[in-house]
């Protein structure tokens, strides 16, 4: 049974860092991209940024590129979200999700996702 467990979320004032993390478990497969995805209230789930296991190649969506960096530890089987120079824009519910095939800032291409972490950046 695959698990994702997102931690590391909070509050913090523009400018700040925080770092997400996510704990899998159950989870092997290489050829697919793991990736982090937000959602603000009222608005779509976003991809933020994928990471593709077998090459370890990287992807990040416009407004985060220079900010944030995902990086995966194998063996800890944990993926990370490294988001510095927070803007209040960034404020959302963020998503680990693993077992994407496609295009990696599409949602619906990722088969497990866990329950998500707020992330709020204030003013």
């Amino acid at each position: 049974q695959v698990q994702l467990v997102e931690s590391g979320g909070g509050s913090v004032q523009a400018g700040g860092s925080l770092r997400l993390s996510c704990a899998t478990s159950g989870y092997t497969s290489t050829y697919y991209y793991m990736g982090w995805f937000r959602q603000a209230p009222g608005k779509e789930r976003e991809g933020v940024a994928a990471i593709y296991r077998a090459s370890g190649s990287t992807y990040y969506a416009d407004s985060v590129k220079g900010r944030f960096t995902i990086t995966l530890d194998n063996t800890k089987n944990t993926l990370y979200l490294q988001m510095n120079s927070l803007k209040p824009e960034d404020t959302a519910m963020y998503y680990c999700a693993a077992q994407g095939a496609g295009a990696w800032s599409r949602a619906a291409n990722y088969d497990y996702w866990g329950r998500g972490t707020q992330v709020t950046v204030s003013s």
